[in-house]
Formats: C-alpha cells, sequence, structure tokens
C-alpha cells in the first residue's frame, strides 16, 4: 500500500501520524521524549513496523528537533506552521484564526486576510512546559490542575510572562492563603493574557478560531478561559478530537507532494546510522574535577567543623526555635545556648505553609525531653508575618539579616553572602558588619535551585544525582545562561550532539553560577566579592554547585554543612541573643487543636481598594493578607506617614483639576491617564479649558484597565506603562460623548537645568501615541490627533499648537491663532506653577526629616512611577513603616544646578533630575534613594550604573527595585526592611561608610595632536565590514592610524557581558566587548593606544555607548586610554581627530566615496550571487574589488572615482546568471544587527539558503537620515536653521558623489538604483511621523515600505531584544504597513546574546516559505493573464 507519514518531533514530545492515500488517518501516537528525541523517535517507528513492513510510504519530519532529523536521515524538513495550516485547510478550511499552543512554544496564525503567522521568541511563558511548571507547584500534574479549577470562585492576576515569576505570585497567594482552586484557574488565565498580549501584537483574534497543540486538547479549563476572554458574540471556536496531532497530519499532507516512495524497511534501516556532526556545536567547558582524588580533596577542604549535634531525647535546659518560611520550603533548626543543633527539619510547602509549619513543630515536641523547654522562638521568610500571627513566635526577622547572623557564626569576619534558593538567589555585601547592598533576581529565576530540579525531573533523576553525575562529566556543555525554559533549547541542542546527561548536568551548574555573576551580582571582576565568602542555600548542597562557583570565580569559599538551613539557623540564633526566658510560641494542645477560618473582603478605604483574605485564627485574632498597606489591617490612620508621601502629594495635585462641564463651548476632549501626561498634564488640563473644551481623564489604571488594551499591544517587550495606555486609549474610545482624543508625542520636554546636555523624553515616550495611532482599532470611530511637540519654549510650542488647531471648530465656534497663544502662555504658567508646588512641598518634608533627625526615602522613578498600578503600592509600604516617601524631583528643584560628575550624555529630562537628586541625597545623611525601574525599561541600564556609582562613592547605600505588571511584594519589602535595618544599625553604631570618590572620574585624557605624530592606535569598532575595510586605508593616508576590529566572537560577547550592565543592549555590548577584549588582550601598546566611537547625540541608548567604554576602562585598569567621542553636534572635541574642521574636507570626501563604494558591491554581490551560474564567482569578484579599492581610494581623484564605478557594474553584470525567480527578501533594523553578520546569527546567509535575494539598504541612507532630521526638526520641534541649512547642503554633496552610481546602476541590465532621501521620507510618511527621530526612527519605517515597492515584500526587521526605538517605528508600524500592502511579509527577530538561535530559524523558515507561496501564486496568476 501507499500511505504518507508526518513525523512531528517537538520541543517536549513526538508525534508520528500515518494516513492513506485519501489523508484518512491509519495510525497515531503521541509519546513525550523526555528530552532523548533519537532514541523515542525509534521506538515510535519500530513499534509501527510490523503493520507497515510491507508498505511504502512518504515522509515529512517537522517541529522544533525536526531539522536534525533532515541532516541525520536524509527526510525532507517542513516548517510546523506551515504544516499546521496546510492541516487546517484539508479538515477544518473555514478557520479563520488558529491558537496553538506547544511544549514550549505557542503561535497564532491568521488563516483570512493577509497571511501571517506568530511565534513566541525571548520568552516561553505561557507554554504546555509552564503549566506543568505550575502543576508540580501545587503538587499536582496539568490535568489535575484541570480538575482543581473547576471549583473556582476568584482570578487572580498571575504574571505568565516568566514561569518564575508566576512562580513568585502563586507562592505569594499560597502564602496569603489563597484556595488551590482559584490558582489553578488564574494560571490558566494568565496562559490566555500571555498569548494574546505576546503574540497577537496588536492584530484582533476573530472568527472562526480552531484551537491545536496537546495543552489546549487535553484542558478543557484551558479552552474555557480562551473563549470567555475572547468572547462568543462574534466568534466560533472549534477544537478537533486529534488536535494534538495536527502538526504531524499536515506534514503527512505535504509529504505527498513528492512522489518519493520508500519502503518502510529502508527507514528503519536509516535509523541505525550514527548521527551526523551538528551544524552549531555545543561549546565545551573544563571538566569540575579530573580525578576522584581531587575530588576526594576537595571535600576535606569544605568541611567547617563548626555543626555540633546533640542528642534531643536527653537534651535538658532551654531550646531556642528557629523557623525560615521560605516561598518553596520550610526549615527549622532548634539549637541550645551554645548553638549545637538539636533538631533540623526541611520540607516541601506544597502550597500549605503554615500546615507544614506546625506539623514540624509537632514532630519536635514529641521528641524533646520533658525537662527541656522552648526559651525563644524566630521566624524569617515569606510566611514570616502569615505565620508569626497564627502561632504567636516571638521575634520576626527579615530573612537577610537571618542569613548573615548564621554566616557570622560559621565565618566572623564574612563579608559576601551568596544564597540561592529555590527560586531566589540574594547577594549580599557586607562592609563593617553592616549590609550595606542586598541584589535579589528580580527579572529572571535563570540560575536558580529550581531550574536544577528542573532539569533534574524532566531526565527523571533526583537534583542530589543529577549533581553527582555533573561530578566527573568529561566535557561539560556550554549551555549560556538565560531563561530556565529556553535553556531547553540548548539542552536539546546538546543532547543531539551526543552530549551525555553528566556533561548536561554539570553545563547547568556553570550556568547558574554564571547567571547568579552575570545577572543578579553583576560581577566584573570575582576580585570584589570580598575576602571571606560564604556560600548558602539548599543548592549549595552540591558539590557540583560549589566547584562551579569556586571555578569561575578563582575564590576559596566556606560552605556550612547546614547551607539550606541558614535562615532558620540564624533565627535560632538571634531569638538566643533576644530571649527572655519565657516563650509565647503555641504548644502542643494549642497545635493539635489549631484550625483557622478564611474570608474574602475587599478594603475599599482608598482607590485600590485591594482584594484582602482575613484569616481568623483559633483566640479569635485576625490577620489580613492582601493589603498593599497598613490600612486594610485596620492600623488607625494615625500612625503611618501618609501626610509625609510625596507620591500620593503628586497623585493628588496632578489629576484634582475642575473641567468645565456642560458649559464646554468647544466639546469634550479625551486625555489619557498615562507616560507623558504624568508631567504635563497642567499644561494640557489648563490649555484645554482656557478655550473652551471640557476635558476628560481616562479611567484609573487597574489589572482591568490593562487587559482592555491587551489585544492591541504590538510589542511584547516593551514597558508595562507603555502597555497601559493601550487601556486608557481603549477607555476613551469607548465612551460616545468626546469629540476629540488628544494624546500629544513631546519629543523634547521643558529645560530645567541648564547644565543638562539635552532634554529629550524616552524614545517609547516620546513615540508611544504613534503606536497608538497605528494599532488601537477603535479610534477609528473617533478623532485621535497626536502632533509630534516639543516644550522647550513657550513659543516653540505656542506656535505649534497655532499650527495644529488654528480653524478648529466645534458647533460653530472656531480657534483664532490670539485663542490658542493665550492659551498656551496660560497653559505654560500653569506647568512651571505644578513644578513649583511641588519643589515648595519637597522642601518643607525635607527640612522636617532634617530637622527631626529621621530616615526618609526618595523613591526615584520616572512621572508615571506616581501611578499607583504601576508602583504596586511601594509608596504606601514604605509609608506604612512611618517614613516619609519624597520623590526625585522634589529633591532635584531644590538644589543648585550643579555639576554632576557624571560619564553618561545627560540627555533624558526625567533623568537629569535622578543625577541631581543623587548628588544631593549622597551629602545628606537623613536622604537614602530606592530607584524605581521598569522592567524592560532600556534607559535605565544607562540611568542605574550611574546613580549607583553617585551614591557608593559618598559611602551610601543604593537600592533598585524592578517592577512591572506583577505585584508581588515579598521581594520588595525584604529589601525595604533590610535597608531599613542597615540604617539604624549604622546610627545606632555610629559608623560611617568609607567615600571613594575617585570612583567618579571617569575622564579619559584628551586626544591630541602630539599622539598622532607619535603613531598612537586607534581602535574601531566594527560594524559593516566591506565599507570599513575600503575606508580603513583613507584613515592611514591622511595619518591616522586606524585600526577597525575585526573578531566579534563569544570571547568579545563575555568581554561585553563583563563590563556592561547586562541589561543594556546587545550593540553595546558587541561594541564594548570588542574593545576591552582588544585592550586586555595583549596586542596592543596600551601605552599608546586610543579608541574611537561615535556618538550621535540622539534619544536612543547608542549616544552613552562612549560612557560605557570609559567605564569598561577604568574598571579594567586603563583609564589613561583616550576615548575619542566623534559627534556632528561637537558633543566633546579632541585636536588630534577633529573632523569638524575644513582642513578635513579632502579626507571626508574620499572617506564617503569608500562607504558609497560599499555599498555598491554590497548591492550588486547582493543581486547577482543567489542567481550565479558557477558558485562562488560572485564572492571571489567581491573581494577582488575590495582589494584593489583598498590600494586606490586614499588617493582616488574625480575620474577614476566614476572609471572604478563603472566597472565594478559592468563586471557584475557580466557574471552570467541562471534565468530563474526568486523570492526577494529585505533586512531592516537596528543599524550594528543589520550590518554585522556575527550579530544577527548571519541571517542573509540564512536568507540565502532558503532560496531569497536579499536586499540590505544601503549604509548611506542612515547618513542621509540624520542630515534629513536637521531640516525635519525645524517644522516640528522649532530646532536650529542653520543646522538645517547644513544638512541640506550634506545631502547633495552626498547625492553629487552618488550620481555616477546611480548612472551606472540605470545602465545595467539586472541592478536597481538606491532611493532618494526624499522618497524614503514620502514612503515613511504613510505609515509613520517624521517626529520619530531616535534610533533609526522613521527611516525604518520607510525602509520597509520602500522594499515593497521593490518587490521585496518579505522583510525581516531585527533588533536587537528590547530596543526602544524599535517599539515605535519596527514592531509598532507593522499593523499599518500590512494594512496598506496586503502583500507585506514580515516578520520581527530580537537578538541577544542569549536567544534561541532555533527560533530565530524557524521563524525566517517560516516567512520564506510564505514568501515561496505567494510567488508561487504571482507566477500562476500572469500566466493566467
Amino acid at each position: 500500500m501507499k500511505l504518507h507519514m508526518g513525523l512531528d518531533v517537538g520541543s517536549t514530545t513526538v508525534k508520528i501520524v500515518i494516513t492513506d492515500e485519501n489523508y484518512n488517518t491509519l495510525y497515531q501516537v503521541y509519546r513525550r521524549h523526555k528530552s532523548d528525541v533519537k532514541e523515542t523517535v525509534r521506538a515510535v517507528l519500530n513499534e509501527a513496523y510490523e503493520e507497515f513492513k510491507d508498505d511504502y510510504i512518504t515522509i515529512n519530519v517537522t517541529g522544533s528537533g525536526g531539522m536534525f532529523l533532515e541532516q541525520y536521515m536524509g527526510i525532507n524538513f517542513v516548517q510546523e506552521v506551515i504544516a499546521e495550516t496546510e492541516a487546517i485547510r484539508k479538515f477544518i478550511p473555514q478557520t479563520d484564526v488558529v491558537i496553538e499552543l506547544g511544549g514550549e512554544d505557542s503561535k497564532i496564525t491568521y488563516l483570512s486576510g493577509s497571511v501571517e503567522q506568530r511565534m513566541n521568541s525571548i520568552c516561553a511563558g505561557g507554554t504546555g512546559a509552564f503549566i506543568d511548571q505550575m502543576a508540580s507547584l501545587l503538587d499536582t500534574d496539568a490535568s489535575g490542575l484541570n480538575d482543581l479549577s473547576k471549583n473556582y470562585k476568584k482570578i487572580y492576576p498571575i504574571a505568565s510572562r516568566c514561569g518564575v515569576f508566576a512562580k513568585t505570585d502563586i507562592q505569594a497567594l499560597m502564602n496569603q492563603g489563597a484556595s488551590r482552586e482559584d490558582i489553578a484557574i488564574s494560571v490558566f488565565q494568565s496562559v490566555v493574557n500571555q498569548t494574546i498580549s505576546n503574540l497577537a501584537c496588536g492584530r484582533p483574534i476573530r472568527g472562526n478560531v480552531t484551537f491545536l497543540g496537546g495543552p489546549l486538547h487535553f484542558l478543557p479549563a484551558l479552552r474555557e478561559r480562551f473563549v470567555e476572554t475572547l468572547g462568543e458574540d462574534e466568534n466560533t471556536f472549534t477544537t478537533p478530537e486529534d488536535a494534538q496531532l495536527y502538526v504531524a497530519k499536515g506534514a503527512a499532507i505535504l509529504s505527498a507532494e513528492n512522489d518519493n516512495f520508500v519502503p518502510y524497511k529502508d527507514l528503519i534501516k536509516e535509523l541505525e546510522k550514527e548521527a551526523p556532526e551538528d551544524m552549531e556545536m555545543t561549546k565545551k567547558l573544563e571538566p569540575l574535577f579530573d580525578s576522584e582524588e581531587e575530588y576526594d580533596k576537595f571535600v576535606a577542604d569544605h568541611k567547617t567543623d563548626q555543626v555540633i549535634y546533640e542528642d534531643i531525647a536527653s537534651y535538658e535546659g532551654p531550646i531556642y526555635v528557629g523557623i525560615d518560611a521560605g516561598s518553596t520550603t520550610s526549615k527549622m533548626v532548634w539549637v541550645t545556648e551554645e548553638g549545637h543543633i538539636l533538631h533540623e527539619d526541611y520540607r516541601m510547602n506544597l502550597g500549605r505553609p503554615l500546615e507544614v509549619v506546625i506539623n514540624m513543630l509537632k514532630d519536635g515536641y514529641s521528641k524533646k525531653n520533658p525537662k527541656a523547654y522552648i526559651a525563644s522562638s524566630g521566624i524569617c521568610g515569606y510566611g514570616e508575618d502569615f505565620i508569626k500571627n497564627a502561632l504567636h513566635v516571638d521575634n520576626g526577622e527579615v530573612e537577610t539579616i537571618a542569613h548573615y547572623s548564621a554566616a557570622k557564626f560559621f565565618n566572623p569576619d564574612v563579608d559576601f553572602i551568596l544564597d540561592i534558593g529555590g527560586q531566589d538567589m540574594k547577594a549580599m555585601h557586607i562592609r563593617d558588619g553592616i549590609i550595606d547592598s542586598i541584589q535579589l533576581n528580580e527579572a529572571c529565576s535563570s540560575g536558580c535551585g529550581s531550574f536544577l530540579s528542573t532539569f533534574a525531573a524532566s531526565v527523571g533523576m533526583s537534583v542530589e544525582d543529577f549533581q553527582k553525575k555533573a561530578l566527573f562529566a568529561k566535557e561539560p556543555a556550554d549551555l549560556g545562561s538565560r531563561c530556565t525554559v529556553f535553556m531547553n533549547s540548548k539542552v536539546k541542542q546538546a543532547q543531539k550532539e551526543g552530549s551525555e546527561v553528566g556533561d548536561i548536568a554539570a553545563g547547568l551548574c556553570y550556568s547558574v553560577i554564571k547567571n547568579a555573576i552575570q545577572k543578579v551580582i553583576k560581577v566584573r571582576d570575582p576580585k570584589t566579592l570580598g575576602k571571606n565568602i560564604v556560600v548558602q542555600g539548599g543548592t549549595f548542597y552540591g558539590d557540583a554547585i560549589l566547584r562551579s562557583f569556586e571555578n569561575i570565580t578563582g575564590r576559596k569559599t566556606t560552605r556550612p554543612e547546614i547551607a539550606g538551613l541558614m535562615g532558620a539557623m540564624g533565627m535560632a540564633l538571634i531569638s538566643r541573643d533576644k530571649s527572655t526566658g519565657q516563650s509565647s510560641l503555641a504548644g502542643v494542645e494549642e497545635l493539635e487543636s489549631f484550625s483557622y477560618k478564611q474570608k474574602n473582603a475587599r478594603c475599599g478605604l482608598c482607590t485600590n481598594n485591594c482584594a484582602l483574605i482575613i484569616n481568623v485564627f483559633p483566640d479569635g485574632t485576625r490577620y489580613v493578607t492582601g493589603n498593599r498597606c497598613e490600612r486594610g489591617a485596620g492600623v488607625k490612620k494615625e500612625e503611618t506617614a501618609a501626610d509625609l508621601n510625596m507620591y500620593k502629594f503628586k497623585n493628588d495635585l496632578l489629576f484634582n483639576r475642575k473641567s468645565l462641564g456642560d458649559n464646554a463651548r468647544m466639546g469634550r476632549v479625551g486625555l489619557p491617564r498615562v507616560l507623558n501626561m504624568y508631567e504635563d498634564y497642567p499644561f494640557w488640563h489648563k490649555f484645554f479649558t482656557s478655550l473652551g473644551f471640557d476635558v476628560v481623564l481616562s479611567g484609573k489604571s487597574d489589572r482591568e484597565m490593562y487587559e482592555k488594551g491587551i489585544s492591541s499591544i504590538s510589542s511584547e517587550t516593551a514597558c508595562y506603562p507603555a502597555k497601559l495606555a493601550h487601556g486608557h486609549i481603549e477607555d476613551l474610545a469607548r465612551r460616545d460623548d468626546l469629540d476629540l482624543i488628544f494624546y500629544p508625542a513631546v519629543f523634547y520636554e521643558y529645560k530645567q537645568f541648564k547644565k543638562a546636555q539635552n532634554h529629550m523624553n524616552c524614545p517609547v515616550v516620546s513615540g508611544y501615541p504613534d503606536v497608538i495611532k497605528n494599532n488601537v482599532e477603535s479610534l477609528d470611530k473617533v478623532k485621535y490627533m497626536n502632533p509630534y511637540l516639543s516644550l522647550e519654549s513657550e513659543k516653540i510650542i505656542s506656535n505649534r499648537l497655532i499650527e495644529e488647531f488654528e480653524g478648529y471648530s466645534h458647533d460653530g465656534n472656531a480657534l483664532s491663532k490670539k485663542e490658542i497663544k493665550n492659551a498656551a502662555s496660560l497653559a505654560w504658567k500653569e506647568l512651571q506653577d505644578y513644578h513649583d508646588q511641588i519643589r515648595i512641598r519637597g522642601k518643607e518634608i525635607i527640612d522636617y526629616v532634617n530637622a527631626n533627625n529621621l530616615n526618609a526615602i526618595v523613591l526615584a522613578g520616572r512621572p508615571y512611577h506616581i501611578d499607583p498600578e504601576v508602583n504596586h503600592g511601594i509608596p504606601e509600604l514604605i509609608e506604612g513603616m512611618k517614613i516619609p516617601v519624597i520623590s526625585e524631583d522634589a529633591v532635584a528643584y531644590n538644589i543648585e544646578d550643579v555639576d554632576t560628575k557624571v560619564r553618561v550624555l545627560d540627555q533624558w529630562s526625567y533623568h537629569a533630575r535622578l543625577y541631581r537628586a543623587a548628588e544631593y541625597i549622597a551629602d545628606n545623611p537623613n536622604l537614602q534613594l530606592i530607584q524605581l525601574n521598569s522592567f524592560g525599561c532600556g534607559l535605565d541600564a544607562v540611568t542605574t550604573d550611574q546613580v549607583q556609582d553617585l551614591l557608593e562613592a559618598n559611602g551610601k547605600i543604593y537600592t533598585l527595585l524592578k517592577i512591572d505588571e506583577v505585584s508581588n511584594l515579598g521581594a520588595v519589602k525584604i529589601r525595604v526592611r533590610s535597608l531599613l535595618q542597615a540604617l539604624n544599625q549604622k546610627k545606632m553604631e555610629g559608623i560611617e561608610f568609607t567615600k571613594d570618590l575617585d570612583r567618579l572620574d571617569y575622564s579619559t585624557p584628551e586626544f591630541t595632536k602630539d599622539m598622532v605624530k607619535e603613531g598612537y592606535t586607534i581602535l574601531a569598532p566594527q560594524m559593516a565590514r566591506e565599507h570599513f575595510r575600503i575606508l580603513g586605508p583613507v584613515f592611514h593616508h591622511y595619518g591616522m592610524n586606524i585600526e577597525f576590529l575585526d573578531s566579534v566572537n563569544d570571547k568579545v560577547l563575555d568581554q561585553g557581558l563583563k563590563y556592561v550592565n547586562n541589561d543594556s543592549c546587545y550593540p553595546s555590548i558587541t561594541v564594548v566587548g570588542q574593545f576591552m577584549e582588544a585592550v586586555n588582550s595583549g596586542r596592543y601598546d596600551t601605552d599608546k593606544l586610543a579608541i574611537v566611537m561615535t556618538q550621535t547625540g540622539g534619544a536612543c541608548r547608542a549616544s552613552n555607548y562612549v560612557g560605557y567604554i570609559r567605564k569598561g576602562l577604568r574598571d579594567a585598569g586603563y583609564p589613561n586610554i583616550p576615548v575619542i567621542a566623534m559627534s556632528a553636534q561637537g558633543i566633546e572635541t579632541n585636536s588630534g581627530l577633529d573632523l569638524r574642521k575644513p582642513s578635513t574636507i579632502p579626507f571626508l570626501k574620499k572617506g564617503f566615496r569608500a562607504i558609497i563604494f560599499g555599498d555598491l558591491i554590497n548591492r550588486v554581490a547582493n543581486a547577482t550571487r543567489p542567481y550565479e551560474v558557477e558558485k562562488g564567482v560572485t564572492d571571489n569578484l567581491k573581494e577582488a574589488w575590495i582589494e584593489k579599492l583598498q590600494e586606490k581610494a586614499p588617493t582616488m581623484g574625480d575620474r577614476e572615482y566614476k572609471k572604478c564605478v563603472k566597472e565594478i557594474v559592468e563586471d557584475f553584470d557580466n557574471i552570467p546568471v541562471k534565468d530563474i525567480k526568486l523570492p526577494k527578501a529585505g533586512i531592516v533594523g537596528e543599524i550594528l544587527v543589520k550590518f554585522l553578520p556575527e550579530a544577527n546569527n548571519n541571517l542573509q546567509k540564512v536568507l540565502e539558503a532558503e532560496g531569497a535575494e536579499v536586499i540590505l539598504p544601503d549604509l548611506t541612507d542612515f547618513f542621509m537620515y540624520c542630515m534629513k532630521n536637521s531640516e525635519l526638526k525645524v517644522g516640528l520641534y522649532g530646532k536650529s536653521k542653520k543646522a538645517a541649512r547644513l544638512g541640506k547642503i550634506g545631502i547633495s554633496i552626498i547625492e553629487q558623489y552618488r550620481k555616477p552610481v546611480r548612472k551606472a546602476l540605470r545602465e545595467s541590465k539586472r541592478f536597481n538604483e538606491p532611493e532618494y532621501i526624499d522618497q524614503i521620507v514620502d514612503y515613511a510618511k504613510e505609515v509613520t511621523s517624521l517626529g520619530n527621530q531616535a534610533g533609526e526612527g522613521w527611516l525604518l519605517a520607510g525602509e520597509m515600505v520602500e522594499l515593497i515597492h521593490a518587490d521585496a515584500p518579505n522583510i525581516v526587521c531585527i533588533q536587537p531584544f528590547g530596543c526602544l526605538p524599535n517599539h515605535i517605528t519596527g514592531k509598532g508600524v507593522m499593523k499599518k504597513i500590512r494594512e496598506e500592502y496586503p502583500d507585506a511579509n514580515i516578520v520581527a527577530i530580537d537578538y541577544d546574546p542569549g536567544a534561541s538561535e532555533v527560533n530565530q530559524i524557524n521563524r525566517v523558515k517560516l516567512m520564506m516559505s510564505q514568501a515561496r507561496d505567494n510567488l508561487e501564486q504571482k507566477n500562476l496568476q500572469e500566466v493566467g493573464k
């Protein structure tokens, strides 16, 4: 019989479907492969052998593990979404949208309208693996979760962005006593939210929706959440009964296209072959131990001999009980007066921390001698408040202090503690006996204990055995340091290459430590860790982890034998020291009869309206959880510091304004309560009210507001405050009484400090109104204005508002120029008043604090951090501890404009205040700074390091809190309490930290003319190889010894990660890494070395690379190397290299020509390579021309320039080519990632291998864009006309050089000339505003449209992970482009050092298969004509 087979090898399962010639399923299997792909495939195929051994089959393989089988068995591979789509079109053709969840991927496919496919990229939250992880927390499995959820009463918000955070949320809910049923349903809801917000990215899911994949097939409750969230009014939902096999079915159908039937027997033979070497080999690391002897010595060296046990049954006397109620486990230690251990216990919480502690206590009581008694008890950890109240524990303490007490017991001089627990990691630096800085893993728990246990469980081993396997692994696999769920793909990769379990275990141990060091502690140099290191936490019980730590840091450590019990040990010691001899801890009888009731309620005392859980204990005491502040717990209001909370004051001052109501002559205007409105609302309220508009604000932010807008969020990595904007706009758009929604894009705020170098808004804040316009569909029904404006001065804003509003009419009333000007003038004054009131109130609080010698906290953030939904009640939390809360602007306005010693470019207006506030706090003993940082805020990668330096150099403690949509305050509480504890201790003991003001000196020497004469080598970063190879000799000819660094490899990235804040973007890590690798390599004489870097002065982070480089050089011990910052504006000058002098014109002319040559050679080579008859001819010719130009470019005259251009085009035009039609694919995006192959994993080669002709827009266009901006800024932002004239001249000079290029390309047979910049401007205007000038800005959008017009609708838009400008003009415009150009086939791919390459290639393959289909359709239509 002739049959068709589809084999789907996914991330967690293997599926096989065999059909007859009419595609009826004859055989099907669905099996988990537990990471052993090869064996499972072999087993599955062998099982079917008996039934089909005499048949002939066609076969296709698909799925994330399928690429490997394609090489191993020579089976044809199809992309999984294409396979799935094929099956849907065959069996459920009426489908509009497919939602499919897999093991660690989730996909949405739109089949009606423009066909489009979306896959998760950087994060695997909200997938099958995520559900499994969450189920294990509740001590059940996925189907158990499904059963539990049937009886739910309430849904809680849970972060599904990351499995680890969701764990934290769930733990917090458990510790507060939420029911398992409610938690189960909440997990499913979070998966729904994750899928919609991360994948739909602004495109609504409506029509006939089909659910596919394992999780949606096996979990009806999950399907119900989707149905309820998407709504049944306009939609219908289908789940086929074999939903989990659809991808395999599609692969079987597609296999019928190749008539290559093979005997089933041959297929089985193929399985016996040796697996081939894989293309991307996993690198190997050093073995942990080379021999058993080395290991034995290691074990002997790490004995501390300080743990002494006594027998609890025979001991008589006082006992001190320490309890540590952690996030996943509870620990208990009982000690004697001497600190000997009588009893220890360690148990999993399984979501019932209180019950577990009760059982542990009962257990202890049953063993103790009647003549021993409990003299004191103490508790720390997540469950501290709840359990302390329930069981009357004597002492509660913040867990960091408990850990420090225990560490001191083992090493009295300890100055650094690293504690790696189940899902939290803490690093504590101790200075003068005080914990002065604590780092916790806020953003991600890759690298915690649960990370290892998850992997151990997936191979069916215990963590202990898993770590033992690691000890003697010969070749540990280098798995990088990344998200837990995505490590899976690295692990799979290694397994395919034949890594043993031990190699993977050892590799994971290394990864855990690397994560701790690079992501959490952010250590540049292990020496800074201190001299006496104590490592603790359950994870360190494993010798493999301990050895990895010592190997990577090169430091010797103390590891207590009770590493996992240190919190409990510390609490036992603390309660011993605080003991009065009498304890109130619940006794045996009380524990036997203990039970408690729970009630749910709403607080209602303020707008947060917190959901409370009221626990009533047997003695009638109540304990309330869920409240952000103390008021819900029934604490009297007088006891807090509410009137000293600047956050409340500002929120009220900002929004509590009267509107005109029905007396308005100009109708109603809606303003969204988001982003820049938190700064400028007083201006807009006054402006519109003065003109006769009734001003309506959107509602207050809350979870519901966020969910209103979830379906139009276009970039899943944008920050939470930006994502909230979608909900606020929906809120306004749903009203029917508004005449106008106004949300201005403010590029420049007004300049508050003369010494600041600029006063821009962050690219997200300034560009978001444009994203809203392009992505929120409900705005079609209402007038929406989002003008690009500058608040730089009253005159500039006044002129722009006249342009926008003159002639605006309503009910026969029209606005005149004079009215608008006067309204703008009143509004300007109102805005100044608002800031004055903040300054005055700030001064009152600061004076009060200083006069009474109190501690106060300056909570430094952005204006929109005063939104309670964004700050999650942190100000109230601090206020509840009776501590005044001051905002950073209240401090900054109260001081003279200081010359802050900052190495960063002081260019963003909100941050200018931050630096000045930090400078003031550094000198004021009563003020402490806590910085709020929204997850995904790119600018804070620059500011946080700088603020930390300003404070720590002055002997202050720096605390950073990362916040996002998750409102679990557990970690925040730990940080704030530890900070306060440290402050009190400092005051009581009169300790002053030593200052280190040298740390702020980042100046590097000027690069002088003498240095040029002495032949200094100037290092420049690599970006566009072809261009720079031709440009190098031009520099040399003019006496500048520039060397463009060439290698970009793992060594470079490691150096980058070591010297740059890890939240910073991929290009900054690459650029700084290139320099640091070169400087540290010993290849150069560092006394004769300089570094050059361009500085755009724009709103994106690139302007701050110079600061990163200076910090890196200083940290590495080379403060003497000059760093030359080159910018068109002349932000800095260096006499040895000043390109603004007239004498450099001949050099600039030849330099620009070199860049134009690079563009030309790339253009003609890319258009020839895919078609060449003889492989390799194009690249050989390209190489020959680059070498020729290296020689000629430095001295080339005009005539020779024209001649060379002509010859290049002719030479490439004459290469023999095949007469075939290929799909054209364009690459656009961030400039470095676009031009540097190492930074985009050789995307061009991947596309060419998929059969594309690749178009890469010219580098010259970026220079043209920068010059064009100086023209556009005059009209939009009232900037200098002189700069605009220079820009215009620049463009015409470059076009002069491009003239011969255009002529030669026009005369060629096969090549196209580049578009003029004005044409690109027109293209960009269709889809975005020309006011977007951060990073690649409108050029990015313009290039996408340009490519579509050049018959290359297949576009890969690439950006570094979390690139700010790309949220706006990359991902933010895609929906609009697809609407205007239905044949646009665009995929956005994020790159960063840890992104999964398999995933990137998958998405490119997906786009290309769509491209091939589209081209085929087009050819058929043309034939039909």
